[in-house]
């Protein structure tokens, strides 16, 4: 029974690829589950739609999909840290953020005008709030930066976020300002 197998299963792979398109369209295509047929060698078996989450692009050769490698095998970009005491005594320096913030918002992210401008007058109405409340305000604000950030995916956004916690730690009226004038480059270079 072994051998009529073997030998039938030849015959129908020979067949098959001789009488079919090469990517048949009907519902669920063929062959068991709904498959469209066997895969060509090379690709893993990760079933319709693989883990790849829709990606159709079949291997990706050397260059993978940038998470081997990775610590964790998540994508990360390239986010250095803001440097908050360049932030507060480099205007060029801050100037230089703000453009590469917004080139990783253009690239990256689907980041909306009206919502950097809302996060923006939220970050003026810290900075004046009273010198008592200014650091609960800040607070607040990062947990209104982080909801944006996860909420609307705005993963560029990060380094604010990041620098948003050093500019609370310190809590000085002069890095609550500086967060601010950053934070307004962005909003204008972004329209």
């Amino acid at each position: 029974m072994a051998e009529e197998q073997a030998t039938a299963k030849p015959a129908q792979e020979g067949a098959k690829p001789q009488n079919r398109p090469p990517r048949p369209s009907g519902p669920g295509g063929s062959g068991p589950g709904g498959n469209k047929g066997p895969r060509p060698e090379g690709r893993g078996d990760k079933g319709p739609g693989g883990d790849r989450g829709g990606d159709r692009g079949g291997d990706r050769g050397p260059r993978g999909d940038n998470r081997e490698g990775r610590p964790g095998g998540e994508r990360r970009f390239d986010n250095p840290e803001i440097d908050l005491d360049k932030i507060m005594s480099d205007s060029l320096y801050l100037d230089n953020q703000a453009h590469a913030i917004v080139s990783r918002i253009r690239d990256m992210d689907s980041a909306t005008r009206t919502q950097l401008r809302r996060l923006y007058g939220a970050v003026r109405r810290a900075v004046r709030a009273p010198e008592n409340e200014r650091q609960h305000e800040f607070v607040m604000l990062r947990a209104r930066l982080a909801y944006t950030i996860a909420r609307h995916s705005l993963r560029s956004l990060d380094q604010i976020e990041r620098l948003l916690l050093q500019v609370t730690r310190k809590n000085e009226a002069r890095g609550y300002e500086r967060f601010r004038d950053l934070f307004e480059a962005i909003v204008a270079y972004n329209e």
